[in-house]
């Protein structure tokens, strides 16, 4: 349940993201409707889980990081690989590829680089023609997927949410070494 406060922070995180420069406490509560003191404790809340919120002299910014990615061995069944991408992208990831680890072919893998709820209908709209099936379905629904995020806080909330809906085996800390030269530019 969205409470007005849920919906303010995340206002001022949006009008974060899109600033190319601080924005002034005063600034976001003028924009805002609320005091100079609820933008203060909405950024002491907003801190918590978002670790590249910086209050700087000029105002709050969020600090650019680079992406990070991170790997994780899932299983569901075909029913839920929409609600499985809509979540991840919903909290801000990306999806970049799905992969599996078949005992005699070794590693199968495709690039998918879902990043939108739009991704998300068009690939459960091609796998529903009918044309071919989800790779998992070779290893009984085990698969992995690299995911990309703008900070290890966004990683650490997809993790939960994946382990949350009893999707997720395992979480890799090193990339795979297959990982195709290609990704170097996604």
């Amino acid at each position: 349940m969205n409470t007005k406060g849920d919906e303010r922070r995340s206002k001022i995180l949006e009008i974060l993201k899109n600033a190319q420069l601080p924005v002034k406490g005063s600034e976001l509560a003028q924009n805002l409707g609320v005091s100079r003191q609820v933008i203060v404790n909405d950024i002491a809340m907003l801190r918590t889980s978002h670790p590249d919120l910086m209050a700087v002299k000029a105002g709050y910014m969020l600090m650019r990081i680079a992406d990070t990615r991170r790997v994780f061995k899932v299983k569901h069944t075909d029913e839920q690989t929409a609600d499985e991408l809509e979540n991840i992208v919903r909290l801000g990831g990306t999806v970049l590829d799905v992969y599996v680890e078949h005992k005699v072919y070794g590693t199968i893998s495709a690039p998918l680089n879902i990043s939108s709820q739009r991704d998300v209908q068009n690939f459960i709209a091609d796998l529903k023609s009918g044309v071919s099936s989800p790779l998992k379905n070779i290893t009984l629904g085990y698969h992995y997927h690299t995911v990309k995020a703008r900070s290890e806080a966004v990683l650490n909330e997809i993790e939960t949410m994946l382990k949350d809906k009893g999707y997720l085996i395992e979480t890799l800390t090193q990339t795979p070494v297959y990982t195709p030269k290609n990704y170097s530019e996604i």
